[in-house]
């Protein structure tokens, strides 16, 4: 009889690991329901619950072996991929940005803390400011008075237990916090702006530099005229709707607004508005010459070295080789920084070396050159090393037969060698020329955009990508929804692109066929 022990403990250890995933699954659930039931978001808790009940009826039987293995890549799928897009399609038909981050109930009560004006003798209080665990931002406040600490958050100030402080007794420390550092203190002050910390029905805590005091509020809403009205200054501001904001009289909107949806009014500003048309249609047209220039430089160097070095019998190939990916091989982050020195105009290695005086960064077409130039040199050992794969796999029956019949050297590449490797290439060629559209590094660690005439928003070397980065974090305020459309229109000309290119290669393939 045979042994049936080792197949018995290899289905206990199976079940044991199953029961252990499972566990992790089922706790990882649980953590990440915290924030979601906190921040009140049934639609992403129902969400959750049904990839859980999903992921455990797929391990919990016996049956269902194909899908064991397609939910996980499925969910992964849809997580760091179709959910990105989602989400930023629905960012693109809102206002999103600094100053329209919150809901209007929250833009209401920030406006209000505004205008909070201390009184004599009123607290005042150290300032720190953290992230709670469920990413809630808070006040983490010392009393100059006594030393004691709180947490200021929208709900109003709890007693803070447990937190570290500082030799001037800032609070540096706290349990469940992430406190910020200063530079993110700097950085982040348009959030810091949108949060009122109430105290009472009229007073509320006001945030002033890396202090903070308690006082009553000048400002107060009607919610009969949907307004917010300042006692001391006498400005009215009434709700718009329509655009998440409170306006006065004269269209002087308040600080903070809020989120709504403007359906497709960010889109139609890029087609529409001619100060964005203009530069738009631009940077469109130098984005295209960027990434087909690059796409064509960097073949036609590859493919021209992996011929030269696609022979037998030539000696010291292997050492060829090596030196020609040295450029792949290396940093890319790096080199570009390395570039951007070398054009430097005045110890620049490449005017000292040819003799020049050329302001490469000066020029819109000379900075387009420069960063052509350093993006070639980076991509080309990827064309060669792709080209002489390609090459090395040609069936020789069909290169014999072109020979026979008297097809030699420029004729035969291009009617028969070029051909067969556009068949196997241009799927690589379509992605180099998605990445090349998309290439952020290149542009940013280069030129940063430059050149940038007077009052200018946009470079002479930006591409669509870093216009709508600038656009979203560069400016003095940031327009997420703006840029979302324009990222949404990066993904469809990259889209449509890519669908022509792919439909040249099917009738070339069934040319060749």
């Amino acid at each position: 009889m045979l042994d049936q022990r080792p197949q018995g403990s290899a289905t206990a250890a199976g079940l044991i690991i199953k029961i252990g995933v499972l566990a992790v699954v089922a706790a990882l659930a649980v953590w990440a329901a915290m924030p979601l039931i906190a921040a009140e978001a049934w639609w992403g808790l129902a969400l959750e619950a049904a990839v859980v009940a999903v992921v455990f009826y797929v391990y919990l039987q016996r049956r269902a072996i194909q899908l064991k293995y397609l939910v996980p890549g499925t969910l992964l799928l849809i997580a760091f991929q179709i959910l990105p897009v989602v989400l930023t399609i629905g960012t693109s038909f809102s206002n999103y940005g600094d100053g329209h981050r919150v809901d209007k109930e929250q833009a209401t009560e920030a406006i209000i803390a505004a205008g909070v004006q201390q009184t004599p003798g009123g607290a005042t209080y150290l300032l720190a400011v953290g992230e709670s665990a469920a990413g809630e931002l808070t006040l983490l406040l010392t009393d100059e008075a006594d030393g004691s600490t709180w947490a200021g958050t929208e709900e109003g100030l709890t007693e803070l237990d447990g937190a570290t402080v500082d030799a001037t007794g800032r609070v540096t420390a706290a349990p469940d916090y992430t406190v910020w550092t200063l530079a993110e203190l700097g950085e982040r002050q348009g959030e810091l702006t949108e949060l009122a910390v109430p105290t009472g029905p009229e007073s509320g805590i006001k945030v002033q530099g890396l202090s903070a005091f308690e006082g009553h509020s000048t400002r107060s809403y009607d919610e009969g005229c949907d307004c917010i009205t300042d006692t001391a200054t006498g400005t009215v501001w009434h709700a718009d709707d329509e655009t998440g904001s409170f306006l006065t009289e004269d269209g002087q909107a308040a600080l903070v607004g809020w989120r709504v949806n403007i359906g497709a009014d960010n889109y139609l500003a890029v087609l529409t508005d001619p100060d964005i048309r203009g530069p738009f249609l631009g940077i469109f047209a130098w984005n295209v010459m960027f990434a087909a220039g690059s796409v064509l430089l960097t073949f036609a160097i590859g493919l021209g070295t992996a011929m030269a070095l696609n022979k037998p019998d030539m000696r010291g190939t292997k050492v060829y080789r090596t030196i020609m990916i040295l450029p792949y091989a290396m940093p890319s982050f790096a080199m570009l920084l390395v570039w951007a020195q070398m054009f430097n105009r005045d110890f620049g290695l490449v005017n000292d070396l040819f003799n020049l005086n050329v302001n490469w960064y000066g020029g819109t077409w000379s900075a387009r050159a420069m960063v052509l130039i350093a993006n070639t040199w980076l991509g080309w050992p990827y064309m060669f090393l792709i080209s002489l794969g390609a090459l090395q796999a040609l069936p020789s029956d069909s290169l014999e037969a072109a020979r026979i019949d008297g097809a030699t050297g420029v004729t035969a590449f291009r009617k028969i060698t070029l051909p067969l490797l556009l068949i196997a290439l241009t799927p690589l060629l379509i992605s180099s020329f998605a990445f090349n559209f998309n290439n952020f590094n290149a542009i940013e660690l280069l030129s940063g955009g430059h050149p940038f005439g007077a009052g200018d928003a946009v470079g002479g070397t930006d591409l669509l990508i870093t216009y709508a980065f600038r656009q979203a974090f560069g400016s003095s305020s940031a327009d997420y929804g703006f840029a979302s459309a324009i990222s949404v229109f990066i993904f469809l000309i990259v889209a449509t692109i890519s669908a022509v290119m792919f439909r040249f290669t099917r009738n070339q393939e069934d040319v060749y066929a």
